[in-house]
């Protein structure tokens, strides 16, 4: 695949971060830990790794904003370009030694995403886009599933954990979707779920209470792999309510249709 310069420039900035978070991985039970809020830890791998990314992006262009999950907003003399970056999506799995963790560089034109990268340094797996370009796992063109009733298809999801609230309605969700699909997979990193729809592992997911720096790469991965994004009730405010439902055409509109079923009366 033709990288654009701006893309070579995001590869790269995940790729060097993605080697201080291997390091890192492999020191896991020595690192520095500070407790961020109830079950939502953040480590100094974190903070080095958007460090990196930050310095990487800025020095090549250094009138974009920066939006980090670990840092304060940047805001860029430019005015229409973003980068918007969780530098360690799936802490929690990194803490515990699991290998589902991800770097995400997503770039925003004018309020658009129009770029973005999805790295896995346990995996060394590479996920690419750009708008109007396709969606590439390594160099290679990936599509989402072809899968059009819901119970030929495994679902992704994200539970809310301590404190989170909201955990009576996503039960609910999850009876409804448990009785419609064949699996349904909770892996710890919203980021990669939305690669694992790209690339078709995942044939759907949906996830409340969710960032722009958790989404921002995945929502145009998928398009750009000619999947459907929208919030819980098909807007496309993902940004504004930290919703997000993904999916094929079909199955996109289907898991909505069964995410927002009522709730029977007794």
């Amino acid at each position: 695949m033709a990288r654009s310069a701006l893309l070579n420039v995001m590869v790269q900035a995940a790729l060097k971060a993605g080697k201080s978070l291997s390091r890192d991985f492999g020191e896991v039970q020595n690192l520095q830990v500070s407790v961020k809020g109830p079950g939502d830890f953040v480590s100094q791998a974190d903070f080095r790794a958007e460090k990196i990314v930050r310095e990487e992006l800025l020095k090549a262009r250094p009138t974009y904003g920066f939006l980090g999950e670990e840092g304060e907003e940047i805001k860029g003399t430019d005015g229409a370009h973003r980068w918007i970056v969780d530098p360690l999506d799936g802490t929690t799995n990194f803490l515990h030694g699991i290998p589902q963790f991800a770097v995400s560089i997503a770039l925003e034109r004018n309020g658009e995403i129009v770029a973005g990268v999805i790295f896995n340094p346990a995996t060394d797996e590479l996920y690419t886009t750009e708008k109007g370009g396709g969606a590439f796992l390594n160099d290679r063109r990936i599509r989402v599933g072809a899968r059009k009733v819901l119970s030929d298809c495994v679902i992704g999801c994200g539970v809310p954990h301590l404190g989170r609230g909201q955990h009576g309605k996503f039960l609910i969700e999850l009876r409804h979707v448990m009785g419609e699909v064949s699996g349904v997979r909770r892996m710890g990193a919203a980021a990669l779920d939305l690669a694992y729809v790209a690339a078709g592992r995942l044939d759907g997911f949906w996830e409340a209470q969710l960032n722009a720096w958790d989404i921002a790469a995945g929502i145009l991965l998928i398009k750009e792999a000619g999947g459907f994004v929208s919030d819980m009730k098909g807007g496309q405010e993902m940004f504004e309510n930290g919703t997000v439902l993904a999916g094929n055409e079909y199955i996109r509109k289907a898991l909505e249709e069964v995410v927002n079923r009522p709730v029977p009366q007794a």
